[in-house]
């Protein structure tokens, strides 16, 4: 469920729809969205890193690299 929550509100600070987001899943741009999306509330960080099995810290390292 938080899952879901926090889905929708990356769907409705960026504008995009669930269409237009799987449509530009390969861009870089949008790589960088999503970790600033993340970088930038440290409860969503933390349940993205749970939800995937790793530990914050390698998320916010990937971050640093798409940043580049």
């Amino acid at each position: 469920m938080q899952d879901e929550r926090r889905a929708q509100r990356f769907l409705d600070l960026t504008g995009l729809t669930p269409d237009g987001l799987r449509a530009a899943a390969g861009e870089p741009s949008t790589h960088r969205a999503v970790f600033d999306f993340l970088m930038a509330h440290e409860p969503d960080l933390v349940g993205a890193a749970e939800s995937l099995g790793i530990a914050p810290g390698t998320l916010a390292a990937a971050a640093q690299e798409v940043g580049r």
